[in-house]
C-alpha cells in the first residue's frame, strides 16, 4: 500500500539547531553510571536488574524503535506487534532480527528466545490480562519484564482493549521510558541525547506554525473502523494525538477518557473538524485499516462529504504509529504542523 504522509519541511532541521540555543536546550548532561542491582518500580510492580540485560524479546513497535534508538539493536533476540514499517533509518537492523510474529505472539515463541527480559509497549500484551503472559509467568522462568509507563500512568486497562486515560498523555512518560530503559543498559549518554533531540524537534514544530488562525481548529485523529460505514476509532481527549493537539494549540472533537473511542460519524459532524488526520499503516485487521478506503468513504458518504475538512480536502495522513504514545508522537507533532501550514491555516 502507499505509505505516505506530509512531512515536515526541511528547514526544522536549522530551526530545531536554532532553538537549542534559544528555549534552553543545550548539551545534555549525562547521568552517572548504574550502580547494579538496580531497583525500579514499573507499572506497579518493583522490577530488580543484577546487571545489564543481553537478550531481550520486544513486544511492540514503538518499544522496539526506542531500543534501537538507544544502540540496543544487537542485544534484541525477537520482536513482535508491528503496525507498519519501521523507522526507515533502522531498516537494515531490523532485517537481521527474528521477528516472532507481526501481531501477539505466543508465550512459547517469546521464552523460546531465552530472553532475560521482555519489554513491551502495551500492557495487554505482558500484564494481569495478559495476551501474550503474565509478568508472573515470566518472573517464574526468570526472566525479568518492562512494561511502558505511558501504558500504565493514570490509565485503566481493559482485557484485550485499548483502555482509558484519565490524565492527558504527555511525552514526559516516553522521556521516563528512555531514561529507565538508559539506566536499565547503563547507556544513559544516549538516553539524554535521545530526550534532547525530541525535545528540540516538538519546540521547533510547534515554533514553525507561528499564530494560528483559530486557536481552537477542531481536528478529529481517526485511526480506522471495524466496518468502513461503521463507527469510526477515534482519539480520545487524553491520548496522544490529544498531546500533538494540544502542543499546536488545536482542539480535539471527542471528549470521552477512553483511549480510542468508537465514536459514529454523525456526532463528528456535529463538530464539523476543519481537518481529519487519517492513520496509515501496513496491517489489514479492518476494514478501514487502508488510508485510500478511509479518504473515499469520507468523499462519498453523504454525511461525511459535507463535512468542512472534506469539502476542502483537508486530510493529513499519519503514520500509526504516530498515534500511539511513542517517539514517533514527535513525528506527528511535525506532520500535523505542516498540514496545518499547507492548508493555509496558520500564519
Amino acid at each position: 500500500m502507499p505509505y505516505t504522509s506530509i512531512r515536515a519541511s526541511r528547514w526544522l532541521t536549522s530551526l530545531s539547531a536554532a532553538l537549542l540555543a534559544l528555549t534552553g536546550f543545550s548539551a545534555p548532561t549525562f547521568a552517572d553510571a548504574t550502580t547494579y542491582p538496580l531497583q525500579l518500580t514499573n507499572c506497579g510492580q518493583t522490577v530488580t536488574f543484577d546487571k545489564a540485560p543481553t537478550k531481550i524479546v520486544s513486544i511492540g513497535q514503538g518499544m522496539t524503535e526506542i531500543l534501537f534508538s538507544l544502540g540496543l539493536a544487537d542485544k534484541i533476540a525477537g520482536t513482535a506487534v508491528w503496525v507498519g514499517p519501521v523507522l526507515k533509518k533502522y531498516e537494515a537492523v531490523n532485517q537481521s532480527i527474528k521477528r516472532l510474529a507481526d501481531n501477539d505472539p505466543s508465550f512459547e515463541s517469546v521464552v523460546g528466545q531465552e530472553p532475560d527480559l521482555v519489554a513491551a509497549e502495551f500492557e495487554w500484551h505482558v500484564g494481569p490480562q495478559g495476551s501474550v503472559g503474565k509478568r508472573e509467568q515470566f518472573s517464574e522462568l526468570g526472566i525479568n519484564s518492562y512494561i511502558a509507563p505511558a501504558d500504565c500512568a493514570a490509565k485503566i486497562n481493559t482485557d484485550g482493549g485499548d483502555g482509558v486515560r484519565k490524565e492527558l498523555f504527555t511525552m514526559d512518560l516516553i522521556y521516563q521510558e528512555i531514561h529507565e530503559l538508559s539506566a536499565i543498559f547503563d547507556v544513559q549518554a544516549r538516553g539524554d541525547a535521545l530526550v534532547a533531540d525530541l525535545k528540540a524537534r516538538e519546540a521547533a514544530a510547534v515554533a514553525s506554525i507561528g499564530n494560528a488562525k483559530s486557536s481552537a481548529l477542531p481536528i478529529v485523529f481517526w485511526f480506522s473502523s471495524k466496518e468502513v460505514q461503521g463507527d469510526a476509532f477515534i482519539a480520545g481527549k487524553n491520548s496522544a494525538p490529544a498531546h500533538i493537539l494540544k502542543a499546536l494549540g488545536a482542539k480535539n472533537v471527542v471528549t470521552t477518557e477512553e483511549e480510542w473511542p468508537l465514536v459514529g460519524w454523525e456526532t463528528i459532524a456535529e463538530a464539523n473538524p476543519s481537518v481529519i488526520v487519517i492513520a496509515t499503516m501496513d496491517r489489514r485487521r479492518y476494514a478501514a485499516d487502508d488510508p485510500a478506503v478511509k479518504i473515499d468513504f469520507l468523499e462519498k458518504d453523504p454525511v461525511t462529504s459535507q463535512l468542512d475538512a472534506v469539502k476542502n480536502k483537508r486530510f493529513v495522513q499519519m503514520d500509526a504509529q504516530s498515534m500511539n504514545p511513542t517517539i514517533r508522537t514527535i513525528d506527528g507533532i511535525e506532520i500535523l504542523a505542516q498540514g496545518i501550514k499547507s492548508f493555509g491555516l496558520s500564519q
